[in-house]
């Protein structure tokens, strides 16, 4: 997985990718991140938002869910096959389905249309400090190991007998989590907290959704379900 590319980027260094079919909502996306300080570009479809994420290397994707050409979906599964960088997708339809899917193809987190301004930049912040965030924590940190899996939260990379697994950044960020705590039971709730920075448990679905991509590329036995509580990494046998 390598060093992130955003760690200790100054926001006027933030590179932001809005992929958006719709001009006005593009233009009005772009203006106002380039207020906030980042650098912003735009594409209008699938297969121009894969080209410009290779050449722009964004820091973050900004992505509707709907596009001409191959949708969302797509975008978000080529592009987290090439470089893992952290999605927040954009959908017209509160359709727990779409986000679901979306979710589990690599994104990070959503916001369902019409969404206001502030709190599209209030959620862009958040992803960001939550990917800068590790990279401070990991510090005097050593590879830590529950059964098959390895985590190296130094180098951001994980393991699973001994070959490199990709994920994502948001669930490396929930995998070293349950692996600092390994053996107690975390509530969606905490986890919201401490992994998402969300003060309120209305993200329910967004665990569940990496904890499904957790288990899919890590095999289902490393995280047990607590029902009606929460996950926990199962300890090393």
């Amino acid at each position: 997985m390598g060093t992130p590319p955003w760690e200790n980027a100054p926001v006027s260094e933030t590179r932001i990718l809005v992929v958006e079919d719709e001009p006005t909502i593009a233009r009005a996306v772009a203006d106002r991140l380039a207020a906030e300080g980042f650098a912003v570009e735009t594409a209008a479809d699938g297969p121009s938002a894969v080209e410009r994420a290779r050449a722009f290397e964004p820091h973050l994707v900004v992505l509707d869910v709907m596009l001409p050409g191959f949708d969302g979906l797509e975008v978000c599964r080529r592009v987290q096959a090439e470089r893992p960088v952290p999605v927040l997708m954009l959908t017209a339809r509160d359709d727990e389905t779409d986000l679901l899917v979306g979710l589990g193809v690599g994104a990070d987190d959503y916001v369902t249309k019409p969404f206001s301004m502030r709190e599209l930049v209030a959620r862009i912040r958040a992803v960001l400090r939550r990917v800068e965030r590790p990279a401070v924590e990991a510090v005097g940190q050593g590879p830590m190991r529950a059964g098959a899996v390895e985590v190296d939260p130094r180098a951001r990379r994980v393991r699973r007998d001994g070959r490199e697994v990709h994920l994502t950044p948001t669930e490396f960020d929930l995998l070293a989590c349950l692996f600092r705590n390994r053996g107690a039971v975390l509530t969606r709730a905490v986890l919201l907290e401490q992994v998402w920075d969300w003060a309120d448990a209305s993200g329910t679905r967004v665990v569940d959704s990496h904890v499904k991509a957790l288990r899919r590329k890590l095999g289902q036995e490393l995280i047990r379900t607590v029902h009606g509580v929460g996950y926990s990494l199962e300890a090393a046998r």
